[in-house]
């Protein structure tokens, strides 16, 4: 009987790339997945340190693991394993600490993995794929810990990207987003030593992938204000049947004063120039974030200015953190730490204006076609009564039924579409919306 693996993941998409790297070179040497309840016998755990929730839970993951499979050996990498491996070692059932991803392969040949992979064939589990492009981050923001634990830039070869992309679209995968621990550096470490008309940066990469023939969409993941330039807009704005009209910008703050004690390299009135770059050459783009709720002596008054800017940003979600202390992190230090409550108070009204923000870019949607990623696709009785948890469980299904088939749109909202007939997972649909609210979207599949 082959060896049993389970891999648990907390934190980015970086985090889940190498996840599936490490799963994916224990399965080329006979390892197989565990099922639900099926003990392993290698436990790997990739954990976060963002922020202080993120330390807790990944402790939390490995002691439960520790418990419902007490005879695995328990591997714990990530973020968290890189900045208290002396903690984490001492955590119930842990048999090694990867302090530097740099060490994966030989983590692997330890295992016994000749074959050492350089990149994915498939990712297991979704329909979205994706794809680590850089490591590192340069940058020195107040606030964040990731610096100290991914200090090196590194870029990844672009040949070894595109031959990546082009397995995962053989492998049936339709969306691949691209993704690091600083997207929108990457090619900074090539550039250094090079004339700047020689300089690669993410638009050439992103050129290159969006040249790719075959039937696939590209998704950016979160990228710096300074780094939407005019260059890599162009692209998007060249290749709209490919590149998906969503970008990611991360803002943080929407205060000036407050950006400027998080030492962020730019103001608000730059972010939203930045914003409205993108919405001139896009088709009613969505714009994502991230916002930082109760930084060390944020005022009331700052923390409105955080809400003006959100509303004129007019973003169609927003990922709102309270702020968590990290010790080596200049801010840990700062006085007038903000209390708690008051944290929680601000976070909910920012949840609430994003929840209206959502809304109101939704309904510009209605009228318009999307392009929906099918992820799931399940079966109904005329009357509403599921009949199945995927198409193929749905064989004694009666004449009357029908499907609904849920996934993401090119503009990163949730989507449903009932239909007579089923379109599998990883199926791209032209959608014709119908119907918003703040939740999803819902429409009707377009006939061709």
């Amino acid at each position: 009987m082959s060896a049993k693996i389970r891999t648990v993941t907390l934190g980015c998409k970086v985090n889940q790339y190498e996840t599936e790297l490490v799963r994916q070179g224990l399965t080329r040497i006979g390892f197989t997945d565990a099922q639900k309840q099926e003990a392993a016998d290698v436990c790997v755990v990739n954990t976060c340190t963002v922020t202080a929730e993120g330390d807790s839970k990944s402790r939390q993951m490995i002691r439960r693991l520790a418990r419902k499979n007490p005879d695995a050996r328990i591997v714990v990498m990530g973020c968290y394993a890189t900045r208290a491996p002396e903690e984490v070692a001492e955590l119930p059932g842990v048999s090694e600490v990867v302090t530097d991803k740099r060490e994966l392969p030989d983590l692997l040949t330890r295992f016994g993995v000749v074959d050492v992979p350089t990149g994915l064939d498939g990712f297991s589990g979704r329909q979205r794929a994706y794809v680590k492009v850089q490591d590192g981050c340069l940058l020195r923001c107040s606030y964040c810990i990731i610096p100290m634990v991914r200090p090196e830039l590194t870029s990844r070869n672009p040949q070894h990207i595109v031959d990546e992309v082009q397995r995962l679209v053989a492998a049936g995968h339709r969306e691949v987003v691209l993704t690091g621990i600083h997207l929108g550096h990457y090619g900074v470490d090539w550039n250094r030593s090079k004339p700047r008309e020689d300089w690669v940066r993410l638009a050439h990469l992103v050129r290159q992938l969006a040249e790719l023939p075959g039937e696939f969409r590209i998704r950016l993941s979160s990228i710096e204000a300074t780094e939407v330039t005019r260059e890599l807009i162009g692209v998007l704005r060249e290749f709209p049947q490919r590149i998906v009209p969503h970008m990611h910008v991360c803002l943080q703050s929407g205060s000036d004063s407050v950006l400027r004690r998080m030492r962020r390299r730019w103001g608000t009135k730059m972010f939203l120039d930045r914003c409205e770059m993108l919405r001139e050459a896009l088709d009613n783009p969505a714009l994502t974030t991230d916002v930082i709720v109760g930084f060390p002596g944020e005022s009331d008054e700052e923390f409105e200015q955080t809400m003006e800017t959100c509303r004129q940003a007019r973003f169609s979600k927003v990922h709102v953190f309270p702020y968590s202390q990290r010790r080596g992190t200049p801010a840990a230090e700062y006085e007038d730490q903000v209390d708690k409550g008051v944290q929680a108070e601000r976070v909910a009204r920012l949840i609430e204006l994003e929840t209206q923000l959502r809304e109101d870019y939704f309904q510009t949607l209605i009228g318009r076609r999307v392009q929906l990623l099918v992820e799931t696709a399940r079966g109904f009785f005329a009357t509403g009564t599921e009949i199945g948890t995927g198409i193929g469980s749905s064989s004694n299904a009666a004449p009357s039924s029908e499907y609904v088939m849920r996934g993401t749109s090119c503009r990163y909202a949730p989507v449903e579409v009932f239909a007579a007939e089923p379109s599998p997972p990883g199926t791209l649909l032209d959608v014709q919306v119908t119907a918003a609210d703040a939740e999803r979207l819902s429409g009707t599949v377009e006939t061709q």
